[in-house]
């Protein structure tokens, strides 16, 4: 990976390491705090101990992080994890990534989701192999919508449950 963090205004985004990872789901922060890390209040929340598997699941197909896997979003005040987001995957043949993201409940409203998923997507479009970045909240998650909206993102389509969205660079 030829970038091992991003940083935003407010936020230092770092990737998962599968320890890092498999620690947050035993609840051990030993690891963290050797970085100067703390969890953030409400983190982890019950959306990322589901996540998790997932991220270690993906973690398990690579040496180390690629970045189009998860990262942890860190409050550069506080050095205090405050959600997660990421990638589904490396992209696929016609360049097309899939972005998702959470803030703990605490710290929403703050700005700190667009804030995470911009710095992604401007990480994710300056690799040669990205064309696209997809997302999907669910209909009633009006506040992710409202989050991809202001990133430009285009509704590309919508089921009972869930609207999509595409970004092209």
């Amino acid at each position: 990976m030829n970038e091992k963090r991003i940083q935003t205004n407010r936020l230092l985004l770092l990737p998962f390491t599968k320890t890092m990872a498999t620690s947050i789901l035993q609840g051990d922060d030993e690891e963290l705090v050797k970085m100067g890390l703390s969890f953030g209040d409400g983190f982890p929340d019950e959306d990322t101990l589901e996540t998790i598997p997932k991220i270690v699941a993906a973690l398990d197909l690579v040496d180390e992080p690629t970045g189009f896997e998860s990262w942890m979003i860190i409050r550069k005040d506080t050095l205090s994890i405050i959600g997660d987001a990421g990638f589904k995957g490396r992209p696929n043949e016609a360049g097309e990534v899939d972005i998702g993201y959470g803030i703990v409940a605490s710290a929403r409203k703050k700005g700190y989701g667009i804030e995470a998923a911009q710095g992604l997507v401007d990480w994710a479009f300056s690799q040669p192999e990205v064309n696209k970045i997809t997302a999907r909240c669910l209909l009633a998650n009006i506040d992710s919508a409202k989050v991809l909206e202001k990133m430009d993102f285009k509704e590309v389509g919508r089921d009972d449950e869930m609207i999509y969205w595409a970004l092209v660079k």
